[in-house]
């Protein structure tokens, strides 16, 4: 039986329970694991703990990962891949190596019958504006282009010092705050008001989230990570549920 994959915030290239290697190893393993009934593969947002399209540098490492997700494209299996905040410089190296689209902003769509709206969902929502303003300096192509001329060595080292000071204050709420307080639970309720969803899935809050919202229907999808998690979907005949990978101590915060 065929299954759509999604998952988000791999942050590769940073240390947590498992350093990069071992975490991007074991990714390597589910995604094995999974591609035997993978109809497609949704990475929703930061993959990467920081990503820059150079013109004639790639970062160094993520070596495993990029080659297996190569071999699923070779399969035949579409990937869609979305900025988040810590690879929203991510603009065409996948799309122009492995033909993965790239995705800067939430999109609608239809899988298995389901109308979904998915997206990393950064600066979605009330609150947080201090992190607007910052994504709108980061977005701005004249910075972006600043940015470029600084060599990498010192960019990346610059750049991987203020996710590390990011990635500490998202990660230091790990409990569900109730939906008052859950900004993109806000923010599903608002696009809800106007148009009709199954699912709304996001990453970005690292917490593992299946919360059905007010009509009854919905149900608003966090994916968690893999910093402390190791969580993703799984979509089988339109039902979407969430799944721990080698963490039987795993739980869902809200359902």
């Amino acid at each position: 039986m065929s299954a759509v994959y999604f998952a988000s915030d791999f942050h590769l290239g940073t240390p947590a329970k498992l350093d990069s290697i071992s975490r991007e190893k074991q990714l390597i393993q589910w995604l094995d694991s999974s591609k035997s009934n993978m109809e497609s593969l949704y990475l929703v947002g930061d993959v990467f703990d920081f990503w820059f399209d150079y013109k004639k540098v790639v970062p160094r490492g993520f070596i495993r990962i990029l080659g297996k997700l190569a071999e699923l494209k070779d399969r035949g299996i579409p990937i869609y891949y979305f900025t988040g905040n810590h690879d929203l410089w991510m603009f065409d190296y996948l799309q122009h190596e492995l033909e993965i689209p790239i995705y800067h902003q939430p999109i609608e769509t239809v899988i298995q019958g389901k109308k979904m709206l998915i997206g990393h969902g950064d600066g979605l929502g009330p609150g947080d504006h201090g992190y607007k303003f910052i994504k709108k300096v980061f977005s701005n192509r004249t910075a972006q282009y600043l940015f470029r001329w600084i060599h990498p060595d010192v960019g990346i080292s610059l750049a991987n010092f203020f996710s590390s000071k990011s990635r500490e204050a998202q990660d230091a709420i790990q409990e569900f705050l109730g939906p008052e307080k859950e900004w993109l639970i806000q923010f599903a309720e608002e696009q809800l008001l106007t148009k009709d969803y199954d699912y709304l899935v996001f990453g970005h809050r690292h917490l593992p989230i299946d919360y059905k919202l007010k009509n009854g229907k919905s149900r608003y999808i966090n994916l968690g990570d893999w910093l402390s998690f190791q969580s993703f979907a799984v979509m089988m005949e339109g039902e979407m549920k969430l799944h721990f990978h080698n963490n039987p101590d795993g739980k869902i915060a809200a359902y």
